[in-house]
């Protein structure tokens, strides 16, 4: 079997001016992504996708690594994810056991591009395989428990929208610090009480700031929210800072969560070596796809660390970060979004299996959804950013 063909195809999901409101991101007005598709002589086609600016990626996707890719027996799916990473230098490296990667690959949109290939390469090889994709890395379960994630809402309107997570089944919830009404700390704890009250005690409550705090702010915060049994506190710092996250963790006793924006394993060995986390959150579509986030939660599960992935995005990535969690035996928990995606619920004719709070593996052999007929039609691409202040 040989791979014939890498295609880029930029995607955009427009967001309704009712449903937009300002983040500490800025105001969203719409999600972008970038489809591959990965095709072969056999007749299967990969389906992956890639986060980022749509030009840059399908540049990157159609100059750059295609012509690493096409041509390659999708079977080798860690040679391939080697050359894409090591560029010109992909032969010495596997030579002589050891990373050689090329400087342009290492990090940023290249590094999202190849995570894009390497989820349709996976998706072609399972198919081959006629196992869904976690089988093919290694099953461990079928089910995994579900997390609501959103929690803008302003004030006292926290305790009404968290208790609605929980009336759909969740028994665990995410906020954000900065809520629709903006950040104080005293904002902040008037949000995350009212959350509390909604959802009760036993509820496991989650916390994330986006990294858009300072050290000394997100430890007065985290010592303030102690009371209310936090779960976790999400990238309450810059994930450029990992010696000042490991002085945020020595500082509370809430655990830290972190990762979502961090690319391959060595950004996340800098993170266990500065003991800065205590939940590790890749992202499928940064980590560097499929085969690169498997890597880190080995090395996450040497050191004691839990896994739960971001699943942010299109459909595809939150199908793949699915597969992530029934083949990760670190992997405890994983994201599912509340927020207006319509990209990411409406992107398959087969719905996802979210029952009470579980999320249950797909059965159909690769990712184990089809896109809709209608698909490249509802969500073409629109240019300019995703959002605006």
């Amino acid at each position: 079997m040989k791979i014939t063909s890498v295609r880029a195809i930029p995607v955009s999901d427009p967001v309704p001016p009712d449903r937009q409101h300002r983040t500490d991101l800025g105001t969203k007005v719409k999600s972008d992504a970038v489809l591959v598709m990965v095709e072969t002589d056999t007749g299967l086609t990969g389906l992956g996708a890639s986060l980022g600016s749509p030009p840059v990626l399908c540049a990157i996707i159609d100059h750059e690594l295609a012509p690493d890719v096409e041509g390659e027996n999708p079977m080798f799916s860690e040679r391939i994810y080697e050359r894409m990473y090591n560029g010109s230098r992909w032969k010495p490296a596997l030579e002589r056991g050891h990373a050689q990667p090329d400087e342009n690959r290492r990090r940023g949109m290249v590094m999202e591009a190849i995570a894009g290939v390497d989820i349709a390469i996976w998706d072609v090889k399972a198919q081959a395989m006629g196992v869904p994709i976690y089988q093919a890395l290694g099953a461990v379960r079928e089910s995994v428990r579900g997390y609501g994630s959103g929690g803008w809402a302003p004030g006292d309107e926290a305790e009404q929208e968290m208790a609605g997570y929980v009336a759909k089944g969740f028994s665990a919830v995410k906020m954000r610090v900065v809520g629709r009404d903006g950040f104080s700390i005293e904002n902040t704890m008037r949000r995350i009480a009212a959350a509390r009250r909604g959802i009760g005690p036993d509820i496991e409550l989650m916390v994330d700031a986006h990294g858009s705090l300072d050290v000394s702010t997100a430890i007065r915060l985290a010592r303030l929210m102690e009371e209310y049994n936090i779960a976790w506190f999400e990238e309450p710092i810059s994930p450029d800072d990992h010696a000042g996250l490991a002085e945020v963790r020595r500082s509370t006793t809430i655990p830290i969560a972190t990762g979502e924006r961090e690319f391959t394993r060595f950004d996340f060995d800098s993170l266990f070596t500065h003991k800065a986390l205590d939940i590790a959150q890749p992202d499928v579509a940064r980590a560097g796809g499929l085969t690169e986030i498997r890597r880190i939660a080995a090395m996450a599960s040497a050191r004691g660390i839990r896994l739960a992935p971001h699943a942010w995005g299109s459909g595809v990535l939150f199908a793949a970060s699915i597969h992530v969690a029934m083949s990760a035996p670190n992997c405890h928990i994983l994201e599912v979004s509340q927020g207006y995606m319509p990209m990411m619920y409406e992107l398959f004719i087969e719905p996802y299996d979210i029952r009470d709070g579980i999320v249950y593996a797909p059965t159909a052999p690769g990712l184990g959804f089809t896109l809709r007929p209608d698909a490249l039609d509802r969500f073409k691409y629109i240019p300019g950013p995703e959002f605006v202040f």
